[in-house]
């Protein structure tokens, strides 16, 4: 093809500069472009929510027409704005690599409360049209106020600027491309395995005719076939279920060593509480009707729950068993006493990190009133120890859920950042110090036990359908005197847990987050 090509793209700041990054990627390979500016059903029509518009395509279908018309000889699509069927005779080329599908919650300074989930303060009001993304909000956060909020990235974020919301959310793709200082907010990032992004969110589709074969094998280059396998579960996740860029669906694929990880969050709307489901699997072959099928209409869900932890009414986990009439069995069948009444303010002269792998080390180790140095920093080994640290107001430096699954490998992460450090470690007296032994003999360790547990002295079975243990100690007490009955099923949080099942050569589900959430999906995706 000797002819300049033409490209046809939306106007807004973004959607050039995708256009401009593929004529580029194209020159680089000797290929001459051009572009021209298209306005979309989407650009025109500002006063209306994403909901309230007919049919699909809104920044897609205009530029569909003109290259169906000959006017352009390519279109630069967001991939997640396309509908998933696309007009006769046009077929998408080549994908991009996938930028991270992260989604950045955007929160003016004055409305941060580091104790909330997220950072908002409570009862603050959110902008966002999607309502995927206010489904999954509302979960975690129901006292917040979601109201919808249109126009380009820049506009968005002049909004919030200019105080019409207290924080706004976008995905984290769009302002690293238009590179955006963002140093005027407080940012929170948050991971699209915890809000589950859009259906191929990232990846820009070039789409081109059918028969242009001599331009389908020029854009091959352009093509990354891994995003291309990848992004082809989510599309075909939400094709089945006959959505639009609108719907309040999440799927988020990705390859993990050979692996295929699957994320799926879906609604009914953006103010009914998501159900959420991960798969892990070696082929991507029958993966989106696996997933779908778990979706489907009167599935059967197991009739009751039990689990070793307590959840309050605004527990995520007992919302989300609740919805489907799971009845809920929570009791903890270990009792936790305090080690020490008063903490020696000289212990915490020379600590740079303070490191918690639990819950109640946080909670214990507060309770003392601890005079901290003014730049230690804390670490915690997932985000249920994230959360918790919240709410005595501080936030954490290292999160190993960020880093990795395992705790062994948290820990050889953990050993890299606070490499020559002094590192505080609050926790149970007699645990199993995973992170402590991964740390190099230059970094000094003072162990500091904050906590004990001690087993209930006889613990009443359960004849629920499944039985959740939250921690090795639970385990113990629990089959000191019961054995599972006929049927029941066993998840696990954590891999210490685990390995007590694995001692007892019981199966047992462990969930790929290790929190409420990460649970949530275990018990939907369990077999009835």
């Amino acid at each position: 093809m000797a002819k300049k090509i033409i490209i046809g793209t939306r106007g807004s700041e973004l959607a050039l500069w995708q256009a401009n990054h593929v004529k580029a990627r194209l020159e680089e390979i000797g290929v001459e472009a051009e572009l021209k500016i298209i306005k979309t059903q989407g650009d025109r029509i500002v006063n209306l929510s994403f909901d309230k518009l007919e049919g699909k395509g809104f920044f897609t279908k205009e530029l569909e027409d003109e290259l169906l018309a000959g006017k352009i000889d390519l279109a630069v699509h967001s991939h997640k704005d396309l509908p998933t069927n696309h007009p006769e005779g046009l077929i998408i080329a080549a994908v991009s690599e996938r930028e991270d599908p992260a989604e950045l919650l955007l929160i003016l300074k004055d409305c941060v409360d580091l104790q909330q989930k997220l950072a908002v303060k409570f009862g603050g009001m959110v902008g966002t049209s999607s309502n995927r993304r206010k489904a999954q909000l509302l979960a975690v956060r129901p006292d917040l106020e979601i109201n919808d909020l249109r126009g380009n990235v820049p506009t968005r974020i002049q909004k919030l600027r200019d105080e019409d919301y207290d924080a706004i959310m976008l995905a984290k793709a769009g302002v690293q491309r238009l590179n955006i200082d963002l140093s005027e907010f407080h940012v929170e990032e948050i991971d699209p395995i915890e809000l589950v992004p859009a259906p191929a969110q990232g990846v820009l589709a070039l789409q081109i005719r059918e028969i242009d074969k001599d331009l389908f094998e020029i854009l091959k280059p352009l093509n990354d076939p891994s995003v291309a396998e990848q992004i082809a579960v989510e599309r075909k996740v939400l094709n089945m279920f006959k959505g639009g860029c609108q719907m309040p669906l999440g799927c988020y694929c990705r390859n993990d060593e050979g692996l295929f990880q699957v994320w799926t969050a879906k609604a009914r709307d953006g103010d009914d509480f998501p159900d959420r489901l991960f798969i892990e699997t070696d082929c991507t072959e029958g993966l989106a009707e696996r997933i779908v099928a778990k979706f489907k209409e009167g599935r059967k869900f197991p009739e009751s729950v039990f689990i070793t932890r307590n959840l309050p009414e605004s527990s995520y986990l007992r919302r989300a068993l609740e919805k489907h009439g799971i009845q809920i069995e929570d009791r903890s069948l270990i009792k936790t006493f305090p080690t020490i009444n008063k903490l020696d303010s000289y212990i915490l002269k020379y600590v740079k990190w303070i490191f918690f792998s639990s819950k109640n080390a946080i909670e214990y180790f507060f309770k003392l009133e601890p005079l901290l140095p003014k730049a230690v920093k804390f670490g915690v080994l997932g985000r249920a120890s994230e959360d918790t640290l919240r709410r005595f107001g501080k936030a954490a430096d290292f999160n190993g859920e960020d880093e990795g699954i395992d705790t062994s490998d948290i820990a050889e992460k953990f050993a890299v950042v606070a490499n020559g450090s002094t590192v505080l470690f609050p926790g149970a007296k007699d645990s199993l110090r995973t992170v402590q032994q991964a740390l190099s003999q230059e970094t000094k360790i003072i162990e500091l036990p904050v906590y004990e547990t001690v087993m209930d002295e006889r613990v009443e079975g359960s004849s629920a359908n499944v039985l959740i243990f939250t921690s090795p100690s639970n385990v113990e007490a629990y089959f000191q005197d019961n054995l599972l009955e006929f049927g029941q099923k066993v998840i696990c949080i954590g891999k210490s847990t685990g390995k007590k099942f694995d001692e007892m050569g019981v199966k047992y589900t462990l969930p790929y987050s290790p929190d409420e959430i990460g649970l949530a999906e275990a018990v939907f995706g369990l077999e009835y």
